[in-house]
């Protein structure tokens, strides 16, 4: 799974706010045909980065190429159940990326749009905003 090899702080803070306004940056298809695009903000865990990576792979049975847009590279905390309260903030437990609508999330080229298109639409029931499959001709949000 997809995670920094080193940080410069073991722990962040959460900063919520930071998923306010549409995205600015990665909005727009760059190396592919097809893309899969965020319409609302959110956190993507590492895990289901790769869960939707897997689903592409499977429905166009490894073929063409992929680009994952997104990095988790935001750290969450987590306490073990039934901790009291106090003696600190918890152990690193998963890594996420905030997003925010209009940023491109997955890109595909080299398969026929219909497959690229299947396979990307499935990818999104693995991840927990809303998104949509764009093609390269269509304007950004």
């Amino acid at each position: 799974m997809l995670q920094p090899k080193k940080t410069l702080f073991r722990r962040l803070h959460r900063l919520r706010s930071q998923s306010k306004g549409v995205s600015t940056r990665g909005n727009q298809i760059s190396f592919g045909e097809m893309a899969i695009k965020a319409l609302t903000a959110g956190e993507i865990t590492a895990r289901q980065i790769e869960s939707a990576r897997r689903t592409i792979a499977r429905a166009v049975k490894r073929g063409g190429k992929t680009w994952i847009r997104v990095f988790p590279d935001k750290v969450l905390t987590a306490k073990g159940a039934e901790v009291p309260m106090g003696s600190g903030k918890g152990a690193p437990d998963k890594w996420v990326v905030q997003v925010k609508p209009g940023r491109i999330l997955f890109e595909m080229s080299g398969e026929s749009e219909e497959l690229m298109r299947n396979a990307l639409k499935l990818a999104t029931y693995k991840l927990p905003v809303k998104c949509k499959v764009i093609n390269s001709d269509i304007a950004p949000l």
